[in-house]
């Protein structure tokens, strides 16, 4: 019977999770879904700011604190570790359409391109409003941040193997790098 729980559990997150992410395309490309990040009566921008920030902050510590080896450890005491990954994808998902039903539109224009090839050297989006740098920023922050926490986690499981493929290999993008001459 656990097992089919487990199964249905599984589904049932990795469906919401496919739903989260595929709005998450709609909601910051500003396609016609009910709530985008420029969509909405725009309030006090220090009120959409400080109500903003909490709701990226709030995925970014669900997101980072219960994907750390010392929370998977705690957390399989409570849950049972078929479930762990799953738990985990729903507790993000939930985040997600958190942020996305309360995020407070920011729809003032930071730039406008006009020249499509523009697009590449600002986050891609010709047109970026205070709702989009805010999301872009504070994304574009956790993902360093990730990286960072990532890597030491890599450390601390690989030791001296992954030190010396980080030798090899660039962080961002991983092309090998050139061999001194």
């Amino acid at each position: 019977m656990g097992g089919i729980a487990s199964v249905l559990h599984g589904v049932v997150v990795y469906g919401l999770f496919l739903g989260a992410f595929l709005y998450a395309v709609a909601f910051v490309g500003n396609l016609p879904v009910p709530k985008t990040i420029d969509s909405g009566q725009a309030g006090p921008l220090g009120t959409a700011l400080i109500v903003n920030i909490v709701l990226l902050g709030l995925f970014a510590v669900q997101h980072s604190v219960m994907a750390r080896p010392a929370f998977k450890r705690w957390w399989t005491r409570l849950v049972p570790k078929s479930v762990e990954r799953t738990t985990y994808l729903l507790f993000a998902s939930l985040a997600l359409v958190l942020l996305y039903w309360q995020w407070r539109a920011m729809p003032q224009a930071v730039w406008t391109v006009r020249n499509p090839l523009g697009v590449l050297a600002f986050w891609a989006t010709p047109s970026m409003t205070m709702g989009h740098l805010l999301f872009a920023v504070a994304t574009t922050g956790y993902i360093l941040i990730g990286i960072h926490l990532e890597e030491r986690d890599l450390i601390a499981s690989f030791g001296d193997q992954y030190r010396r493929y980080r030798q090899q290999v660039s962080m961002i993008v991983p092309w090998p790098r050139r061999k001194a001459a």
